[in-house]
């Protein structure tokens, strides 16, 4: 059943062209320049603009790791989450391989440095020293260990192979690595139910522009971000003590965020 106003679709991806094709060039040439403090601001301001063309409403709970570098683990929803994520946090994001071949988004993903991860074991290996070197420079980081995109209902078994970087060590101090939980709440302030929540999650065989047409004609969206305590991997032992200890966090705070148990979650932050 078709939900949204076309109008408003249009309206908003007009909008975001234009923000987009604004900003870009002046991000590009920072980076050429090598204007560290710009690059790394310009893409926060952009996606909290796209949020707001897009009428999603970011609530968020518990204190986003301040320390540089820090890895931060989240389940993945959406292509709405490199938004909502990227908003919050400066830091670049580590991306299935395919992303790479996406016209026009693949743009977006190269200028933000994005690391493109190969699916395949045999290749894993080059990814984990990419992500090594961009730490070890200072860079965040936000890994979706999942593999890829779920109903967002549930979160799917996390890939420890990657969980491997945390065993970098930055003046003398294990790498922080930080549990994020993201899950699309409410919509025009009605909570959504499993029924509703592929209206943002995307998955499986769904294809992405009638996705992404019909979520831009829908109303405001709420998303709820969750950042738990921050960890390393000589609290949990190795990196698959640590990746089962994120995914237990996470996963908790997409049900309780899903099921509208707040009392479950850290307590609520104003989005910086």
């Amino acid at each position: 059943m078709w939900i949204g106003s076309p109008l408003r679709g249009a309206a908003r991806l007009v909008s975001y062209l234009l923000l987009t094709l604004t900003l870009l060039p002046f991000h590009l040439l920072a980076m050429s320049l090598g204007l560290r403090a710009i690059s790394s601001r310009l893409p926060v301001l952009y996606h909290r603009m796209v949020c707001a063309i897009l009428g999603i409403r970011v609530r968020v709970y518990g204190e986003r790791s301040t320390v540089t570098p820090t890895l931060f683990v989240c389940n993945h929803v959406s292509y709405l989450d490199i938004e909502v994520l990227g908003g919050l946090v400066p830091g670049s994001f580590v991306a299935k391989a395919e992303v790479a071949t996406w016209p026009f988004f693949k743009t977006l993903a190269k200028a933000q440095r994005t690391i493109f991860v190969e699916r395949t074991s045999s290749k894993t290996s080059s990814s984990r020293d990419e992500m090594m070197k961009r730490l070890d420079t200072g860079d965040n980081l936000m890994l979706f260990p999942e593999g890829t995109s779920s109903d967002g209902t549930r979160v799917l078994p996390f890939r420890t192979a990657l969980f491997g970087v945390a065993q970098l060590r930055r003046d003398d101090k294990p790498i922080v690595v930080q549990p994020v939980a993201i899950a699309y709440t409410r919509l025009d302030g009605i909570p959504l139910g499993r029924y509703w929540r592929p209206l943002f999650a995307w998955f499986g065989d769904l294809e992405l522009v009638p996705h992404l047409w019909q979520m831009v004609c829908l109303g405001e969206t709420e998303a709820v971000v969750t950042f738990f305590p921050p960890v390393d991997i000589e609290k949990l032992g190795d990196r698959k003590k640590l990746a089962e200890f994120c995914f237990r966090q996470v996963s908790s705070g997409v049900q309780a965020a899903n099921t509208g148990r707040y009392e479950l979650l850290p307590p609520p932050t104003t989005a910086p």
